[in-house]
């Protein structure tokens, strides 16, 4: 009997498993099923927010290194980051050091919030010779345009009283001038890969601060100043670098951090999963499966937009391979996934509970659930020959 490859490339079940540990979860509960003439191949993914750097390390064979940052609000903390001196890749997370689950809910304000710490990270991994870095920008608690970022990256914006401005998104509005001559030298030559799960355009009513600010903290008498001080940002960016970056898709990324990207550091912005999928080579790895299985935590009809299931089922279809999703739960409309390159979906819910539930039981449930799917597979090939023909 001729071997049967089956790829198993999901994001994580937030608050459960990690995308490793649902891979592997997944195997488990095939192999209670299949015998050796199956092989499997595990390969994490993620769409350039929480879990990129866990993906993309095990790709790019990177160590961990934790670094003191400041978080949102100035305060120390330890952030870690991946760093491959093999590859002279650094695997950074916006949300390590700026991200909104470093804060209490009565804590988030993107009026004064800042990306500082991020800045920091990036600098760290400069110190250590990396010609190239991936950076997930999802997840962030700020709307300050990356300003607190570029700080630490030594570019000054100066007020009208030639003082640096004070952190978070509101105090954009006080930036009179710009100063790129102190900028870290190790940034030149540096390739740098933004990770961008989001194609919001900086300002207006799709911009960083109407969209997220809300989730950031803002209230609704909030959202007209940082889109007003976000604005000026960018007015000053006009003026002084004679770039116009406000409609690139991508811009209002981490309220704004997306700009800063684009206008200072000459970044890539890239859907996360093509990064992701970039990385991990992939093409390669897929291109002789049977099988493709990929899933999150809730599948719904926002993950046609850049999520993780559709774009490994995408780079999948090239190769006219079937492709099954597994997922927490399947939220309204979900059915739109089918249209972009998903054979079939199964939730692991065994029964009615709440998330707690789900959340506790989650890895028992999704053994539960790719055993089942094994067993289905199993009616198909017994007894034909496994190849890709089967389905």
């Amino acid at each position: 009997m001729s071997h049967y490859k089956i790829v198993i490339a999901p994001d994580s079940f937030k608050e459960s498993m990690t995308a490793k540990e649902v891979a592997q979860t997944i195997q488990e509960g095939f192999q209670n099923i299949f015998d050796e003439h199956v092989i499997y191949e595990i390969i994490p993914m993620a769409d350039g927010g929480e879990g990129t750097t866990e993906a993309l390390r095990e790709a790019l064979d990177a160590t961990n290194y934790t670094v003191k940052v400041k978080d949102p609000l100035i305060r120390d903390i330890e952030a870690n980051y991946a760093r491959s001196d093999k590859h002279q890749t650094a695997i950074i997370e916006l949300a390590a050091a700026s991200g909104l689950a470093l804060l209490d809910d009565n804590e988030r304000n993107p009026l004064c919030t800042t990306t500082y710490g991020t800045g920091q990270l990036i600098n760290d991994a400069l110190n250590h010779n990396v010609k190239k870095i991936i950076l997930g920008i999802g997840g962030s608690a700020t709307n300050d345009g990356g300003v607190g970022m570029l700080q630490a990256l030594g570019i000054s914006f100066k007020d009208q009283y030639q003082h640096e401005i004070q952190p978070g998104g509101i105090n954009l509005a006080n930036i009179e001038r710009i100063d790129v001559s102190h900028i870290n030298p190790k940034l030149q030559d540096i390739e740098i890969k933004a990770a961008c799960d989001v194609t919001n355009p900086l300002l207006g009513q799709n911009g960083a601060a109407v969209v997220y600010g809300p989730q950031k903290g803002a209230t609704q008498k909030m959202i007209p100043k940082l889109d007003s001080a976000l604005n000026h940002y960018h007015d000053k960016i006009e003026l002084e670098l004679n770039k116009t970056i406000k409609h690139i898709p991508g811009a209002g990324a981490a309220g704004g951090t997306g700009a800063a990207l684009l206008a200072f550091l000459d970044a890539q912005l890239q859907p996360g999963i093509e990064v992701v999928l970039e990385e991990t080579h992939f093409t390669n790895r897929v291109k002789d499966a049977n099988l493709v299985i990929t899933g999150e935590g809730k599948i719904d009809k926002q993950t046609i937009y850049g999520k993780t299931p559709i774009g490994v089922a995408k780079a999948s279809k090239a190769f006219h391979i079937p492709v099954i999703a597994i997922c927490g739960s399947l939220g309204k409309d979900y059915q739109e996934i089918y249209y972009h390159g998903i054979d079939s979906v199964f939730s692991i819910i065994e029964h009615p509970g709440d998330l707690n539930d789900a959340l506790q039981n989650g890895t028992r449930y999704l053994t539960h659930t790719a055993t089942n799917i094994a067993r289905l597979i199993q009616l198909k090939i017994k007894g034909t020959t496994i190849d890709k023909e089967i389905f």
